[in-house]
């Protein structure tokens, strides 16, 4: 199978367009649009598709991610953070536009995020990050991209 994006290349950096957070000082909300994703020569039989987005480069603690005056140490250990999970995708689905399954950063999180008929939208890791957060808590389903320190 062979996945691609019109909107990024392997290896290099999300735009931020599609994060959830931009590199700025103060801190400042991005676009948070969900990036275009393709794929094709799926398995014969093939009935449905599961989509991941994993990153596995998040500071295990959040004290010092986007305080002014702070830094994230170097030596901090990372952890895995879930930003996109997706179950149901019809097997006659090949493409998702950029922007389809979020076009914004939603406090508290969004109830029903866009997706192809049929699709589920699962709970990202920004649920555990903001808890306790009054002005970000929430339940965040679908998409929600990186967030740089």
């Amino acid at each position: 199978m062979h996945l691609r994006s019109d909107n990024f290349e392997n290896g290099q950096p999300i735009p931020s367009a599609f994060a959830f957070g931009r590199r700025a000082a103060p801190f400042a909300l991005s676009d948070n649009h969900s990036p275009h994703l393709a794929w094709r020569e799926a398995p014969p039989g093939t009935r449905s598709f599961v989509l991941t987005c994993i990153d596995s480069d998040v500071p295990s603690r959040g004290d010092d991610v986007n305080q002014a005056g702070r830094s994230v140490p170097a030596d901090l250990p990372r952890v895995e953070f879930v930003h996109w999970l997706m179950a149901n995708i019809p097997a006659e689905c090949g493409e998702l536009a950029a922007a389809a399954c979020s076009d914004e950063v939603t406090p508290r999180g969004k109830r029903e995020p866009y997706g192809p008929p049929g699709s589920v939208q699962g709970v990202n890791d920004f649920t555990g990050w903001f808890e306790g957060d009054a002005d970000m808590g929430g339940q965040y389903l679908g998409y929600d991209g990186p967030c740089p320190p």
